[in-house]
C-alpha cells in the first residue's frame, strides 16, 4: 500500500465538485421561452490546500405557450472561479447580482449587471458595523422590491469613531485606543460557539443602493440575536429569527433545539413578536404573493437534531396553523418528519405548494408539503433540492457510489410524474469495478426501526475486511436508533441511553450483517467515526476488545464529566444522561457520575485494538483534551494508539489539508491492522 498511490485516490475522490447553490431566472421571447439555471459548485484543491468555487450556466428552451415542457437543454458554459465571494444574490426582476467579497481585509459590496460592475461600496471603511455574518444560521443577503436596497446581517461595530467635515469616517486605531477605556477592551464577549467564533452580537443592516448608505437597523430586542432576515412586503419592515443569548450563549451549529422566535421589525424601530414562547424557530420562507409566511418550530433544549414542524402565519388574519406536524413514529414507506433546513426558495409559483428535502430512514428525500415523496431512488440514493423557481427544482442527487451530480426537474401542479434531465455529473471511475450497495439492512428493537447501509464491490473471491462507519474494502454505514429519518420516538429513545443502547444497535448491525453476507471477514473487522460517531467506536473497541480489530476515531468524546465544562453545547452532557437542563444548573457528584459511567474512558482499560485519533486544537464542542485522554490511557497500558494534532482546524476537521491527511492516515492504519 503505497501512501503515493492513496494520495491519489483521494486526489481524484476529493476533487469531485459538489453543487452548493442554485437560481432560475426566465427571458420570454416571441415562439420560445428560456430558462438560464446558474449553480456554484464547491471543489477542493489539494495543491492550494483550499476549496474552490465557480459558476456554471444551462440554458433551457421551452415552448412559449407551454413552459413546463422543455424542448432543448443546450451545453453547459465554461465554469468560472468565484474567488473571495462570501454571499450572493439575484434579484428577481432586473437580474442584479449582489456580491459580498473580501478582498485585502476589506470586505466589499459589489453590484452588477449585464454590463459589468455597477456600484462598488467599501463595507470595511463605512464603518458602520463589523463583519458580515455570511454563515448558514445568521447569515442572508436579500433584495427588496424595488431592488434598490439589500438586507443582511453583520457584527455590531466595537470602535469609536468620530466624522470628518466631509462625512467620511475618520476612526483610527490611535483614537480608538484613547476613547475605549482599557478595562472594557479586556472584557471578555461570548460569542455562539463551534464554527461561529467571533460572531456575538449580530445586527441587520440595510443598504440603499441609490445613496451608496448603510443603516443598522434599531428596535431589535436586547436580548435576542437576529439572523435569517428577509423583506416583508413592500419593503418598509423584514422578518427575523431571534436566538435569546441570555443568560448566556450556547452553541448553535447543529443545533435546532435553541430557544428562538419570529420578529417583524419595521424601518423606524418598531418591533412586533410573531411566534410562540419557549419554542425553536428557523428558516422564514415568504410564498410568491406575500400572504403566507412558513418557518420551522422545535422545541428547546432535548436532542440537539429533533424533528421539526412546518408551521404556517398567515399575515392578513395573523393566524398560525400546522403544516406538517413531527412525526413520532413512521411506518415503513410514510412520511418520517422534517430533519434538515428549508431551501431559501421553496415554493412553488402559484404558491400552493412548499417543496423540501428531509431524511427518510437512510436516504433523504424530495417531498411536497402534502406528504407526497418525489424522490426515485431507483435512479439514485439521496436527493437534496437546491431550489424550485419557476416551478423547476434544481436538485443535488447522490449516492455512497454516486458523486453529486446535478438534475433539473418538471413538476406540474397536480401531477406527481416528473421529468428531469441531468445537468451536471462527473463519473466516478477510482477502480477497476462498480461499487454497489444494499440498504436491506432494516433492523427493529423495542419497536424502533434502525437501519444501515452497506457499500461493497459485486464480486469476491476472498475474505473481504468489513469497515463499521458510524453515522453517517466494505463499509457498513450505521444510523442507531437516536438518527433522524426514524420519528422523533426514535430520536428521544436515545436520551438517558448513550453508551449502551447505540453501541448495542452497531454491534447488532454488525453481526446481522455478517450473518447475511459470508463474503465479509469476522475476523478482520474496523470501526470508524467522528464526534458521537467517535465516542461509538472507542466504546465499541472496549466493550468487544475481540471483536474489532482497529479503530480510527476523530474529535471523539471521551469523558462526558471532563468536558462539561469545556464544550459549547453544555446542555446535552445532561440531556444525552437522562438529566433535565437549565441554565442555572450545578453539578453534582451524582450527574458526573452517571456521565462518567456512560464514556468509553471506563473501558479504556479493556481496548486490545490499535486506536487512531485525529484531533482539532480548535474544537469548541468536544475538547481536544477528551482525546488526549484517552491517548494517555492507552500509552500508560503500552496499547498501540496514534494521534494526529491539527492546530489550524475545529470539530469538524473540515480543512483541505487536514482532510487529506485524516484520509492518507486512516487508510494506512486500516491496511496496516487488517
Amino acid at each position: 500500500m503505497d501512501p503515493r498511490q492513496v494520495t491519489g485516490v483521494y486526489g481524484e475522490l476529493s476533487g469531485l465538485p459538489a453543487p452548493v447553490f442554485a437560481h432560475v431566472s426566465e427571458e420570454q421571447l416571441p415562439e420560445l421561452r428560456t430558462y438560464t439555471v446558474t449553480a456554484e459548485w464547491s471543489q477542493s484543491d489539494l495543491v492550494r490546500g483550499s476549496r474552490l468555487c465557480y459558476s456554471q450556466q444551462w440554458t433551457l428552451i421551452a415552448d412559449s405557450n407551454n413552459h413546463q415542457s422543455i424542448r432543448t437543454v443546450l451545453p453547459p458554459g465554461p465554469c468560472v472561479p468565484v474567488s473571495g465571494e462570501l454571499l450572493s444574490g439575484l434579484s428577481p426582476i432586473r437580474a442584479l447580482r449582489a456580491v459580498v467579497r473580501e478582498t485585502s481585509g476589506h470586505q466589499l459590496l459589489e453590484i452588477w449587471d449585464r454590463h459589468g460592475l455597477r456600484k462598488c461600496l467599501n463595507l470595511t471603511a463605512l464603518n458602520k458595523h463589523g463583519r458580515v455574518y455570511d454563515d448558514a444560521q445568521f447569515g442572508c443577503l436579500s433584495w427588496s422590491e424595488c431592488e434598490n436596497k439589500l438586507l443582511y446581517v453583520a457584527e455590531k461595530s466595537k470602535n469609536t469613531s468620530i466624522e470628518t467635515h466631509d462625512g467620511e469616517s475618520a476612526c483610527r486605531k490611535l483614537l480608538v485606543c484613547v476613547i475605549v477605556p482599557k478595562q472594557d477592551r479586556s472584557v471578555y464577549c461570548e460569542d455562539w460557539g463551534e464554527a461561529l467564533t467571533n460572531k456575538s452580537v449580530p445586527v441587520i443592516c440595510v443598504v440603499n443602493l441609490q445613496t451608496g448608505s448603510v443603516t443598522v437597523l434599531q428596535g431589535v430586542p436586547p436580548d435576542v440575536s437576529p439572523g435569517q432576515a428577509l423583506w416583508a412586503p413592500s419593503s418598509q419592515s423584514v422578518f427575523f429569527v431571534g436566538w435569546y443569548h441570555e443568560p448566556f450563549r450556547l452553541g448553535l451549529r447543529f443545533c435546532s433545539n435553541r430557544r428562538s422566535a419570529l420578529f417583524k421589525l419595521d424601518l423606524d424601530g418598531n418591533c412586533e413578536y410573531l411566534s410562540g414562547d419557549n419554542l425553536s424557530v428557523s428558516c422564514p420562507r415568504l410564498s410568491p404573493d406575500g400572504s403566507v409566511l412558513i418557518y420551522l418550530q422545535g422545541r428547546v433544549f432535548g436532542p440537539h437534531n429533533q424533528c421539526l414542524s412546518l408551521r404556517q402565519l398567515d399575515l392578513k388574519s395573523e393566524k398560525t396553523s400546522t403544516l406538517l406536524d413531527v412525526v413520532n413514529r413512521p411506518q415503513t414507506g410514510e412520511f418520517a418528519g422534517v430533519y434538515e433546513a428549508l431551501p431559501p426558495c421553496c415554493w412553488s409559483a402559484d404558491g400552493q405548494r412548499v417543496v423540501f428535502s428531509s431524511a427518510r430512514r437512510n436516504w433523504k428525500h424530495l417531498l411536497h408539503v402534502i406528504y407526497i415523496c418525489l424522490s426515485d431512488l431507483s435512479v439514485y440514493g439521496s436527493w437534496k433540492l437546491l431550489t424550485v423557481q419557476k416551478d423547476l427544482m434544481v436538485v443535488c442527487c447522490s449516492s455512497p457510489n454516486t458523486p453529486p451530480t446535478l438534475v433539473r426537474l418538471n413538476a406540474h401542479a397536480h401531477c406527481i410524474m416528473l421529468k428531469y434531465s441531468l445537468l451536471g455529473s462527473k463519473c466516478l471511475s477510482l477502480f477497476p469495478y462498480e461499487t454497489c450497495c444494499d440498504d436491506n439492512l432494516s433492523l427493529s428493537s423495542a419497536g424502533l426501526d434502525f437501519g444501515a447501509v452497506l457499500v461493497k464491490p459485486p464480486l469476491y473471491e476472498a475474505k473481504t475486511p468489513l469497515v463499521v462507519f458510524i453515522h453517517g474494502l466494505c463499509l457498513l454505514i450505521l444510523n442507531y436508533r437516536g438518527s433522524t429519518g426514524f420519528g422523533q420516538d426514535s430520536i428521544l429513545s436515545l436520551i438517558g441511553q448513550i453508551g449502551s443502547q447505540d453501541v448495542k444497535d452497531v454491534q447488532t448491525a454488525v453481526l446481522t450483517a455478517l450473518q447475511m453476507d459470508i463474503t465479509l471477514d469476522p475476523k478482520r473487522l474496523a470501526v470508524i467515526g467522528g464526534s458521537h460517531g467517535g465516542f461509538l467506536s472507542c466504546h465499541l473497541v472496549g466493550q468487544y476488545p475481540e471483536f474489532y480489530r482497529a479503530c480510527a476515531a476523530r474529535n471523539p468524546v471521551i469523558n462526558a464529566a471532563t468536558l462539561l465544562g469545556t464544550s459549547d453545547i453544555v446542555d446535552w452532557r445532561y440531556t444525552s444522561v437522562g438529566l433535565q437542563y437549565s441554565y442555572d444548573q450545578i453539578p453534582t457528584a451524582e450527574a458526573l457520575a452517571a456521565m462518567l459511567q456512560k464514556s468509553p474512558i471506563t473501558h479504556a482499560a479493556q481496548i486490545k485494538a490499535p486506536v487512531l485519533l485525529m484531533l482539532g486544537a480548535r474544537d469548541r464542542r468536544v475538547s481536544p483534551h477528551q482525546g488526549l485522554e484517552l491517548y494517555k490511557a492507552l500509552k500508560s497500558r503500552a496499547s498501540p494508539v496514534r494521534l494526529l494534532w491539527f492546530p489550524e482546524d475545529g470539530h469538524s476537521l473540515s480543512r483541505v489539508d487536514t482532510q487529506a491527511d485524516c484520509f492518507l492516515n486512516t487508510v494506512l492504519w486500516l491496511h496496516q491492522h487488517l
